[in-house]
């Protein structure tokens, strides 16, 4: 199946991604980083106020991961001088191994391209292995860690992972 890439521009779509984003997180990072963190993480960065802020706000673009009728993931990402930053890619569990996030890494090159910038970074936890298998499959390069106070008494522990891209306009 062909993924299709929604902008979001309104309340409604963001509730959509803040609900999303609980059930992706509780799922995902409980066992890596616990669930008081994840909770707090879920508070903090990925409320619909949250969003709507750094939507608003800081220059991010969400987009839902749309499957046919079904948003089964989102990202969002920030242009900033010669790199686009990927600051969340999450895709629902059960549509893992089907190609989507091949497809999506596909749609971030596009729109780095489109924004002429040289390369893509993300931040990964150092606990994500099969996330981190996937961004070295698909071109990205370890480019250490990344250690980062998040408030609250918790951090990031994490890698800053970056794929060049080039640029193919001028």
């Amino acid at each position: 199946m062909k993924l299709t890439f929604l902008k979001v521009q309104d309340k409604k779509q963001i509730t959509v991604i803040s609900a999303l984003a609980r059930e992706i997180w509780q799922e995902a990072f409980t066992p890596i980083i616990g669930s008081a963190q994840v909770e707090y993480m879920l508070a903090t960065f990925q409320s619909v106020d949250s969003i709507s802020q750094q939507i608003s706000n800081e220059g991010y673009q969400y987009f839902q991961l749309k499957n046919a009728s079904l948003t089964i993931g989102y990202i969002s990402f920030k242009i900033h001088d010669n790199e686009l930053f990927l600051s969340k890619i999450y895709i629902l569990s059960e549509y893992h191994n089907q190609g989507f996030g091949k497809q999506t890494i596909d749609f971030i090159e596009q729109q780095a391209v489109k924004a002429n910038a040289g390369q893509i970074s993300l931040t990964v936890n150092k606990y994500n292995t099969n996330a981190i298998i996937s961004y070295l499959k698909m071109g990205f390069i370890n480019k250490g860690t990344i250690i980062k106070d998040i408030g609250g008494g918790f951090i990031m522990d994490d890698y800053r992972m970056v794929k060049n891209i080039g640029c193919l306009q001028a």
